[in-house]
Formats: C-alpha cells, structure tokens, sequence
C-alpha cells in the first residue's frame, strides 16, 4: 500500500476544512467552527473537561495503610503499577507520531490531547511508587517490567505494530495500530484496574483507587475516540474496509483478551476477592463493547458483565454518557456526516 507522507505544517492552498483525515486536502489552520466532522469539537471539550493531576490526591491515606498490606498484596501491587506505567509509556510517542501523518487538524488536536494525557497517566503511576518505596525499589521494579517474559509477550504484538507503522508509514499500518491502540488501553489496563479495585472495596489503598479511577475515564475516552477514528478511516479509504481487515480487528482483539487472561492468571492468582473465571469472562464482556464501539458483531457470547461488584468501578458508571452507546446493537460501518453523529454509530 502505498506510503503516506508527513504533512506540511502549512498549505495555504487547500481549504481550512478538510476533505479527509488521511491523505486529504487541510491547509493546516484549525478553526473549530468550520470542521469535517463537528462532533470532535464537543469530543475535544471532554477530554478536556477530565483534566486532572497527580498531584491533587493527597496519598497520606495510602501510605499509612500500605505496611499493613500483606507482601503479596505488596509485590502483586508494585509489579502492576509499573507494568501499567509500561503501557503507557508507548502511547505518548506513538499518538505523536500519528499526527504527523493525519490531514485533518481538528483530529490532530485530539491526537495532541490524548499523547498529553498519557504521559499525565505515566506521571501518575511514578507518583504512586514515589510516595510508597524508595527510589532504588521504584527502578529495580521498572527493570523488572523490562524482563518480565510474559508481560512482555503480552506487549509484543502491540510494538510490532507500532514499529512497523514508524518504519513504514502505510494507510493499512495506521489501522493496525489504531485496533492495537484499542486492545492497549480498551482491554489490557483493566487486569490491573481490577486489581486497585479489589483493594478498594476492601477499605484498602483508597487513593491509588481514585487515581485509576481517573486513568481508566480517560483511557475509556481514547478507546472511544480510536474506535470512531477506525470508523471515519474506514468509510473514507474504501480498500481499508476489507475483510482482511475486518477479520485483523476480530483476531487482533481475541488475540488480546487471550493474553490478558494469561497475565491475569499470573499476577492474580491467590489474590482475596478475585475470582480468575470470573475475571476471564469479565475480559470478553469487555471485548465485545470495544468490538460494538467498531461498529462489529460480538465475539463472545453476549452476557452481563460477569463480576457484579466491579460495576462501581465500570466505564458506565465512571462515565455515563457512554453508556447508551455501549448497549447499542452492533450495525456496519456507516458514514459519519453531521447529520448521524457520533452517538448513532
């Protein structure tokens, strides 16, 4: 397929609105009013109405309570915290990245929102470590994260896709890696999640809690905005809207789910208050949504969320306003225009 090419800062010869998110015409200036697709406007107002920082959660609570965690709770507590920050440490970089080649600027914009809050999310995980063991633990446990077999087999899928993008920049290679993107931070945080949720609904670390409570509403938002990117991608590049790809989509996000449960296993087990069986089909419930977000048919079978007591915690009631468009019934890619809006997707 052919390559794409960065685009000029500035081309003062096309039209302010763009005709296309990739390889359209944009002269580069962003005017909020005059834009493709005006439904990223008030999607750019959220992202920015969730702004916070790390520093706004006093961790006293926490640091009391964290000697009288038992030294699995510790260790389990340590090795997620920085596998997360792990995670997060690719998307800065890589949503950078994606700017460069995305012809729309009001995409670009959200693109720029979400690379700033990643590296909120990574400062906020180093936070956390800061405020609990010492520096030389906080390194020795982020070498860890580096030689770790099974994280790292975990993450492989999503670098090489990433990789390949950087190396060659193709139309086919940005939609593998906006649904690599969607596996990352749709399915692939939320072992972790459940974990500092177990904790909490135990009266335990409640502050950690409300951190990732703020992570995960931000990490469901660019879930969110990925998946309409794919859509809007899709229906404006008709050869992206393969069955190849459509297949890629389906085996790329089991493939996912496969692999957290894997994790999952591992870190997890022996852990009070989590039941493995039930998290494996909690990571398929939550698969589906992010399958429905991409307009497609679930994959597993359709159930209710299969551990009840994390339901405080979920996307639905962290976010609410999302929650209609999770229960949709999945349909075909459509057309984005200004008329259906997101919300009918």
């Amino acid at each position: 397929m052919e390559r794409l090419t960065k685009i000029k800062l500035l081309n003062p010869e096309f039209p302010n609105k763009s005709t296309g998110i990739i390889n359209g015409q944009a002269s580069g200036l962003l005017n909020w009013n005059d834009i493709a697709y005006p439904q990223m406007y008030d999607f750019y107002h959220t992202l920015l109405g969730n702004f916070w920082k790390a520093q706004e959660i006093n961790m006293q609570d926490d640091i009391k309570q964290w000697d009288s965690l038992s030294p699995k709770e510790k260790d389990v507590f340590l090795r997620i915290n920085t596998q997360l920050a792990s995670l997060d440490s690719l998307q800065t970089p890589t949503m950078s990245q994606v700017m460069d080649y995305v012809t729309d600027p009001s995409f670009k914009a959200i693109f720029a929102v979400i690379s700033q809050q990643e590296a909120v999310h990574n400062e906020s995980y180093s936070y956390i470590l800061s405020s609990l063991v010492p520096l030389s633990e906080q390194n020795a446990r982020f070498n860890e994260a580096k030689e770790d077999q099974i994280a790292l087999k975990r993450i492989k899928p999503i670098l090489d896709a990433y990789e390949e993008f950087r190396n060659d920049p193709t139309a086919d290679r940005l939609f593998k890696l906006a649904v690599h993107s969607i596996t990352l931070e749709g399915i692939y945080f939320y072992a972790g999640f459940a974990f500092f949720y177990n904790l909490a609904r135990r009266q335990k670390m409640l502050k950690t809690s409300t951190m990732i409570s703020y992570i995960q509403r931000d990490e469901m938002q660019h879930a969110y905005f990925i998946s309409q990117f794919i859509r809007i991608l899709l229906t404006e590049n008709q050869a992206l809207n393969s069955e190849e790809n459509i297949r890629y989509a389906y085996d790329t996000i089991d493939q996912a789910v496969k692999r957290e449960q894997e994790w999952a296993h591992f870190i997890l087990d022996g852990i009070e208050g989590i039941d493995l069986h039930e998290f494996d089909g909690y990571l398929e419930y939550l698969a589906n949504k992010r399958l429905r977000q991409l307009g497609l048919d679930n994959l597993y079978e359709d159930k209710e969320n299969p551990m009840p007591w994390i339901h405080v915690f979920s996307d639905e009631m962290i976010n609410n306003t999302k929650s209609d468009f999770f229960e949709q019934k999945s349909r075909t890619y459509t057309k984005v225009t200004q008329s259906n809006g997101f919300d009918e997707l």
